[in-house]
């Protein structure tokens, strides 16, 4: 028996289990962050059809993209200064504000009955900017050796939102109207401020960490980077081919299909379905054969595909939900890869700051896809709208011809010791010395080093024996 628990001990200091505070702050903000984007991906799927007939845009796709990617341009400009100020003054203090601000704007978005106040009350959602905030408050709650699973599961609830978002956005259209949606929204909102206060624990430390927040002292680096632009650029350009294309495509499902916005569903259902299905095995090949490079330009390539049919046969129902499923399967493999390829590539200190840029980027994509499909739809048609999101897809994927295969790596953290005041730079060079460790950075500040190591047969318990020997040292 003590063979057995020996076993079983070591199996899970191996995995690194999450303790009890750790588990429920990481589930407790994944629901959190499923509730606020549930927010916004609730009325995608029949937003543009409802507001073709609100007075003041009558019909006019400009102002129907103005007002759907309204917004995703006020969280651009907002999202990185709120997450530097939670630095500031609190994580809660500003997810707080930020949900209240939310939960008025879907207030005002439900009451609204013409075109400016319907513009108002998108823009004050958009001032909720929480994301850096939360993620900022995960990182606070959780060690660094589990905070990778943390994140990993408000992906996941991100991810699962949108699909099942896709699916009952139709029918509760059906039961309580887009004016029902908002209410229900906002009360969801409402009720994850209580989620925060009462399920999230509060801090003991709070700081700024550099694989999760964005420091400007880093900024130069990731702007200059060639190879995280042009995950920017994807980025940026995938989500503005979403929203143009949720500008355009519940009007062919409803006049090209003859399908009545009620039942949408029956077609999202299905696509999205094959899209997560088909992504699982694609991603695996590419990580566990270091193939990620071809998985991703594929994925690319496929895009291009449904973006361009899209464009060219938009005939019949067949046609539509033909090139929806392409679309979905490209979308979850590079919703998926975009990620894992930024943690690769961005240096190991500055993994928050790329993340911060890239969701900026893709902040912008979602407006600008918004209000220049919008415009496009109003003088071309879908036609010109697809033509439009096919050249974004053409450009991405001539840029990504050229990227570098990203190392087989994968990233892991180490905490130093809180008062540990060794060198720094020596210790960097010596973990960066272990075998299978390809880069090696200790932040002081942080109390933590951050490591590339190669997916399978590095030391671990050498690099966690090296750092046991500085804190010693040092103390």
């Amino acid at each position: 028996m003590p063979d057995v628990i020996r076993l079983i001990s070591a199996f899970q200091s191996r995995i690194h289990l999450m303790n009890s505070l750790e588990l429920r702050a990481s589930l407790g903000l994944a629901g959190i962050y499923a509730l606020r984007m549930l927010g916004m991906f609730l009325i995608m799927p029949i937003f543009a059809l409802y507001l073709q007939h609100l007075p003041g845009i009558d019909g006019d796709h400009t102002k129907i993209g103005y007002v759907m990617g309204a917004y995703a341009l006020v969280q651009t400009v907002l999202q990185l200064p709120l997450g530097m100020l939670s630095d500031r003054i609190g994580r809660k203090k500003v997810i707080y504000a930020g949900l209240l601000i939310f939960a008025a704007g879907s207030l005002v978005s439900a009451i609204a009955t013409n075109y400016e106040t319907m513009l108002a009350g998108r823009c004050i959602q958009g001032a909720g900017a929480i994301s850096a905030a939360t993620m900022a408050l995960l990182a606070d709650l959780t060690r660094e050796e589990n905070r990778t699973k943390a994140m990993a599961m408000i992906g996941m609830s991100i991810g699962t939102t949108f699909a099942a978002s896709l699916v009952i956005s139709p029918i509760l259209d059906r039961y309580i109207g887009l004016h029902g949606i908002f209410l229900l929204i906002s009360a969801l909102s409402i009720l994850a401020i209580f989620g925060v206060r009462f399920i999230i624990p509060s801090p003991i430390i709070s700081r700024a960490h550099s694989d999760t927040g964005t420091k400007t002292k880093h900024l130069p680096a990731v702007l200059k980077n060639s190879q995280l632009l042009r995950f920017n650029f994807g980025i940026f350009a995938l989500h503005a081919s979403q929203m143009a294309m949720f500008v355009t495509i519940p009007f062919a499902l409803v006049k090209t299909a003859g399908l009545d916005k009620a039942h949408h569903w029956e077609v999202y259902l299905p696509v999205t379905v094959l899209g997560f299905l088909l992504m699982v095995p694609a991603i695996i090949y590419g990580e566990k054969k270091a193939r990620l490079k071809q998985v991703f330009i594929g994925a690319i390539a496929l895009m291009t595909a449904a973006q361009l049919g899209m464009a060219l046969a938009l005939d019949s129902f067949w046609q539509i939900v033909i090139w929806l499923g392409l679309y979905f399967i490209a979308f979850n493999i590079l919703e998926a890869t975009l990620p894992s390829l930024i943690s690769k590539i961005a240096p190991a200190d500055a993994k928050g700051t790329a993340i911060g840029v890239y969701n900026t980027a893709q902040s912008f994509g979602l407006f600008l896809g918004a209000a220049i499909g919008g415009s496009i739809y109003t003088h071309f048609g879908p036609a010109g709208v697809f033509s439009f999101t096919s050249l974004l897809m053409l450009a991405w994927l001539i840029a990504s011809l050229s990227m570098e295969a990203p190392k087989a790596v994968k990233s892991v953290m180490f905490h130093i010791g809180e008062h540990w005041q060794g060198d720094a730079l020596t210790l960097s060079r010596q973990l960066a010395a272990v075998a299978g460790v390809s880069e090696a950075i200790v932040v002081l500040e942080d109390r933590v080093a951050y490591l590339k190591v190669a997916q399978q047969g590095w030391h671990e318990d050498q690099v966690k024996a090296l750092i046991a020997t500085t804190q010693h040292s040092a103390a």
